[in-house]
């Protein structure tokens, strides 16, 4: 007699999770508003690429070496208040851009400390969020919980950058920053109406021997495993060749095609909308993992192909949201892989050391970026990116170990 394998129950049929996955959409619309809001206005004060490269570094570098003190807590404290608490320092952060603006008082290095600030609370938040899912849901329905809060950021994307090309344009960046400190406050009040988020019984926080202990247990789960390891570094090259395009998108739209503000929305609005489907398309499709994820790779080099040639700004856009698309499926698909297979009880010592290998080349990646958008050109730096792809894809075909993944 045949077998039926039930499908997992949705996850908005858990309440702790609709209520939090509510406070989160609200957090991603002023998020979105802001990813374009700031870039805009450093490269309006600037007008250099290699200023842009420092913004976006500052603001991931944090998620490299943070995350695996944040790792540490995510499986000692109690969550519920560690999110509550990074929400409040992004919400101070982003109201004291808002007067500082408003008051002709931001400069380019309050920028750049503010932002260091916001990526270090976004560690932290990350490092809790993360075990939270799986103790939420149970690891059965950690892939359609990670492809539903993706395709929800990448959705609200869709709409939040042409939205706030058209605002920057018209009134410049404050009605961005006042709504994206709104959306902290509405997502501390989320989180807050849900009892807890794990662990069972949290600890104090850990001391440094702790953390030290937290983050080798983390580095051995993280060596014992081949797949995951291989696909850890690889991921962190592509971070780095990829991170050195797109910095780049800005001044390429507008020094290529002579782009307004409200263009330049436009176009990260379709890059959200190929990431948004491409979470979808992860959440509701179980292809073999390792193969998959070798094509998606190879799709996303292919999706930035044009760029060093095209004088079409559509075709640009239009391989901007494929490239997309394939990346939005990748991450998807590789967050829950990694969900499945690290022991509940290490996913966040296991996620905060992976988030060290996989980042750490986005600050050289994005600051070289935006020195060869200045000094090499846009498109020249669009073919080094592309190049660059496709050069460490062909590397990853070749692992017998990610080909045959199946986990």
């Amino acid at each position: 007699m045949a077998t039926v394998t039930a499908r997992p129950a949705s996850v908005f049929r858990s309440s702790a999770f609709s209520r939090f996955y509510a406070g989160q959409a609200f957090s991603y619309l002023g998020d979105g508003l802001r990813t374009l809001a700031i870039p805009l206005l450093v490269f309006r004060l600037t007008g250099s690429a290699t200023a842009l490269g420092w913004t976006w570094g500052l603001e991931l570098l944090p998620y490299a070496f943070v995350s695996l003190i944040a790792g540490s807590l995510g499986d000692r404290v109690d969550r519920r208040r560690l999110m509550i608490t990074c929400d409040a320092l992004r919400f101070i952060v982003i109201a004291l851009f808002a007067v500082l603006f408003a008051t002709g008082h931001l400069t380019l290095w309050m920028i750049y400390t503010g932002v260091l600030m916001l990526a270090i609370g976004g560690a932290f938040f990350l490092g809790a969020q993360t075990p939270s899912i799986p103790f939420m849901l149970g690891k059965d329905r950690v892939q359609g919980a990670v492809a539903a809060l993706s395709a929800t950021e990448q959705s609200v994307n869709l709409v939040a950058p042409p939205i706030g090309g058209v605002l920057f344009a018209l009134v410049g960046p404050l009605p961005a920053l006042i709504i994206n400190a709104i959306t902290y406050l509405i997502s501390q009040v989320a989180i807050a109406s849900v009892r807890t988020f794990g662990p069972d019984v949290p600890g104090a926080l850990p001391s440094v021997r702790e953390i030290v202990g937290d983050v080798a247990a983390g580095w051995r789960f993280l060596c014992a495993d081949k797949a995951m390891l291989r696909l850890s570094f690889a991921s962190c090259c592509f971070n780095f060749i990829g991170s050195v395009g797109f910095v780049a998108l800005i001044p390429y739209f507008k020094r290529a095609f002579g782009a307004g503000d409200h263009v330049v929305g436009l176009a990260f609005g379709c890059f959200a909308a190929g990431a948004a489907l491409g979470a979808f398309i992860a959440g509701r499709t179980h292809w073999a993992f390792g193969p998959a994820v070798i094509v998606a790779y190879l799709l996303d080099g292919v999706g930035w192909l044009p760029l060093p040639w095209t004088h079409s700004l559509p075709i640009a856009i239009g391989g901007v949201a494929f490239s997309s698309l394939a990346s939005g499926y990748v991450i998807t698909t590789i967050v829950s892989w990694r969900l499945r297979v690290i022991p509940e009880e290490l996913v966040g010592r296991v996620f905060g050391v992976v988030r060290l290998v996989v980042l750490v080349g986005i600050l050289p990646g994005s600051v070289l970026g935006g020195w060869f958008g200045d000094h090499l050109g846009v498109r020249m730096t669009m073919l080094i990116s592309a190049v660059g792809y496709f050069a460490f894809t062909s590397i990853l075909v070749f692992s017998r170990t990610v080909r045959m993944e199946r986990r």
